[in-house]
């Protein structure tokens, strides 16, 4: 007999950021297990909001169903949709109605950086996250760091946490769109490259500071993102040669601009695992990161690492990286060693692994005379 598994596919509607890299791609290696025969005594079915694209899917069922969109559809239609089998969310959202169903925290940053975040969002993900992490068996996070902080901060037990990180391959299935090096005059290892968000945990401000003591070696910054001008205040960027805003850019152009620069800036101050730092070694640009939150546990000793508040220490290291070619090929082997030790195989088997044991338990318990049985899951 099968049983049912059910994916939460509401991240499928969403604006991608980290959190929909990792269900995307957790989700299509998960797929190529199951086309390979692993664990055949499940199925699995992807659900999503009506009107969703569906993704390219082999084993994995597509269905679009519902009434609703986004919290809603999450919080009314989906527990409909899923009773009597389990729901796996590779996101942190699901719906509390439903106690069979394993979800994904990403990081406590509601707790640990509230302020990057409206009232609105930490109201109710202060509400959500414990509430769910309280009714439901296992919660599946990306670090050991981000589990000793959901730990902390919502109080779940240690033994009921499971770790399943990211990975970068994803960025070498991308082709490399070189014209955004040419259209904004990037010289070939003349720039370091930075993302820019518009929340302030990412600490982006430092690097406008590190530019301002960059006078004396002939390197650009490259800027890829919508700018934040609460996190860059008063500064002029657009009068500073050195900096090049390019605004939104697409993952081809990314994976050009990785492949161009010099070094790949990551400054910041909370993170539960971050994937840019690994997509940079996977296309060979080093990588020259903050030591704090997760990142020093999943950068291991593959970056050339600064305070993330120390703009003069963080200025210094991309002079020794752009100026010493020596190290700059050291930190390159270093980071495609490192990226060895991640892959969304590996993170997808540990959340199969994780519904392999769900169904022996309850195949167990269905084998127990009926009164024990109690009632069906929700």
């Amino acid at each position: 007999m099968h049983r049912e598994i059910f994916v939460n596919g509401r991240f499928l509607t969403q604006r991608t950021t980290g959190v929909q890299r990792y269900a995307l791609e957790t989700l299509l290696a998960l797929d190529a297990l199951l086309a390979s025969g692993e664990a055949p005594q499940l199925k699995f079915t992807l659900l999503a909001p009506r009107g969703t694209q569906a993704p390219p899917l082999e084993h994995i069922q597509f269905r679009c169903a519902g009434t609703f969109s986004g919290n809603a559809w999450e919080q009314l239609s989906l527990p409909l949709l899923t009773r009597g089998s389990w729901l796996l969310s590779f996101g942190p959202t699901g719906p509390i109605a439903k106690k069979h169903q394993v979800v994904t925290m990403h990081d406590a940053a509601v707790y640990a950086v509230p302020r990057a975040f409206s009232w609105k969002f930490r109201a109710w993900y202060k509400a959500l996250l414990p509430l769910l992490a309280h009714r439901i068996p296992l919660v599946m996070t990306v670090s050991e760091f981000s589990k000793s902080e959901l730990a902390r901060h919502c109080r779940i037990a240690s033994e009921r946490l499971r770790v399943a990180g990211g990975a970068w391959q994803h960025v070498r299935r991308l082709s490399s769109d070189a014209s955004i090096l040419e259209e904004h005059g990037l010289r070939p290892n003349g720039y370091v490259l930075a993302v820019s968000s518009v929340t302030p945990h990412k600490n982006f401000g430092v690097i406008v500071d590190a530019i301002t003591r960059l006078a004396e070696i002939d390197v650009s910054v490259a800027v890829a993102g919508a700018v934040n001008h609460e996190v860059f205040g008063r500064t002029d960027l657009r009068s500073r040669k050195a900096v090049k805003l390019l605004g939104y850019v697409d993952d081809q152009q990314l994976r050009a601009l990785y492949e161009g620069a010099a070094a790949f800036v990551y400054p910041s101050l909370y993170e539960g695992f971050g994937l840019p730092p690994l997509e940079a070694m996977a296309l060979g640009c080093p990588v020259i990161a903050s030591n704090a939150a997760s990142i020093p546990e999943i950068c291991g000793d593959a970056v050339l690492y600064f305070p993330p508040r120390d703009a003069d220490a963080l200025a210094r290291a991309i002079e020794r990286v752009v100026v010493d070619g020596r190290l700059r090929s050291e930190l390159i082997a270093k980071g495609r060693a490192r990226i060895q030790h991640f892959s969304w195989t590996a993170c997808a088997r540990q959340h199969l692994d994780t519904f392999v044991q769900l169904d022996e338990r309850a195949r167990a318990h269905e084998a127990l005379p009926g009164k024990a049985r109690g009632r069906a899951p929700a």
